[in-house]
């Protein structure tokens, strides 16, 4: 099926979002990391899309979607996931599965946690939603949660975004990095150099700790709904290393567990073998 790019007006921002599949199918709704947008999703929406219906939205500031000043627009996950529950409704989806990846995670733990009824299963690919998932890599970042002001810490988490920080998240842990296409952190690259851009990623950054502390709530989602999840996971992920993805069995009964010799963006170097997983269960558990 081919994929179409389309654009909406959603709270009044112009929100690019990719769009695959029968109309009538199962849907799947991609929710993409930091620093990327749903471009990392484009194999594997042509993988599955003869099956099932893809959705995968850019965030306000990422990808294609409009980039609002700071001034007129909160740049926080709750207001990314408000984003995302209003195109969905603009879109009649009210039924979907989720696939969560890093910032995705909080994005869509918002989301299920308030709208349970919604929620067909959750697929999570290096994404978060326990302490135990946040390891070294997070040292900077939680400095700058204790102070703003910290010029240490903040100069540490632009190098994130540089163009050799960005290759690094595509390539480490990647067996094989020649595997992983230069374009990714390229086209990253033509959303970050945006002006503003740069303080809207270390606003992400100050604000991702209301995640945490919403932790021991999606968790406890977790345990009252038991949701059908597919736990797909990098397993030499530096950013959210697999602990994070161990610590889903405590609260999870309902949860297909599988790791792959892979980095961060584990569809870059493992894609076919992913969607072999995704579409194998979504054709057990979807109806």
């Amino acid at each position: 099926m081919q994929t179409k790019h389309q654009f909406i007006k959603i709270n009044g921002v112009d929100i690019f979002y990719r769009d695959a599949g029968p109309q009538d199918a199962p849907v799947l709704v991609l929710l993409h990391g930091y620093p990327s947008s749903s471009h990392m999703f484009r194999n594997l929406i042509h993988n599955l899309s003869d099956k099932f219906r893809l959705i995968a939205p850019d965030y306000p500031g990422y990808g294609r979607s409009e980039q609002p000043k700071i001034s007129d627009f909160s740049y926080t996950f709750a207001n990314l996931a408000t984003i995302v529950e209003a195109l969905l409704s603009e879109l009649k989806i009210d039924k979907f599965s989720l696939y969560l990846m890093d910032y995705g995670a909080p994005i869509g733990w918002r989301i299920a946690s308030a709208n349970p009824e919604k929620i067909d299963t959750l697929i999570v690919q290096n994404g978060c939603a326990y302490e135990e998932g946040l390891e070294t890599f997070w040292d900077p970042i939680k400095a700058y949660w204790a102070n703003k002001n910290d010029k240490v810490a903040e100069d540490e988490l632009r190098t994130f975004h540089s163009p050799d920080g960005l290759k690094w998240q595509y390539t480490h842990g990647v067996p094989d990095p020649s595997v992983v296409s230069p374009d990714n952190w390229e086209i990253d690259l033509r959303h970050l150099e945006r002006e503003e851009n740069g303080q809207i990623q270390l606003d992400m950054f100050y604000d991702y700790q209301t995640n945490v502390v919403l932790y021991p709530q999606w968790q406890q989602y977790l345990r009252d709904q038991n949701p059908e999840m597919l736990i797909v996971y990098g397993k030499n992920d530096y950013i959210f290393p697999v602990a994070g993805a161990e610590a889903y069995k405590k609260d999870v009964k309902n949860l297909e567990y599988h790791l792959f010799d892979a980095g961060h963006f584990a569809l870059e170097s493992v894609g076919d073998e992913i969607a072999d997983k995704i579409r194998d269960f979504l054709e057990r558990k979807v109806h």
